[in-house]
């Protein structure tokens, strides 16, 4: 699903994002801004809790920089969805392997730092 992952850019679809984006029931979601600049809360991704994946991935950036919060983690746990949190590199590899597999799978993805 998501051909390509370099620094501040990403292919999925043949279409290239140049902002964070979510994917969702293979929708892309583009330009995806959180409330806090580095830090993933419940808020920043109703729209993936309500689509009631499997598996989370969260790409947090080439260095691994942005965060998800303790509330949001407890909201995954409650809901049984599998969090994996990786740098946005690895997490592309996770993302697509999982979907390939044909799981449910839920990606939001940090581009950047």
């Amino acid at each position: 699903m998501i051909g390509h992952y370099q620094f501040g850019a990403m292919t999925v679809g043949g279409k290239i994002y140049r902002n964070d984006l979510k994917i969702i029931d293979d929708e892309v979601i583009s330009r995806w801004w959180r409330r806090e600049g580095h830090t993933c809360d419940i808020e920043d991704v109703q729209d993936i809790l309500a689509s009631g994946p499997e598996t989370l991935v969260v790409g947090m950036g080439q260095p691994g920089r942005m965060h998800v919060t303790d509330s949001l983690r407890k909201v995954l746990k409650d809901a049984r969805i599998e969090l994996i949190e990786q740098p946005t590199a690895e997490a592309v590899q996770t993302f697509n392997r999982l979907h390939g597999r044909g799981k449910r799978v839920a990606g939001a993805f940090h581009l950047t730092c």
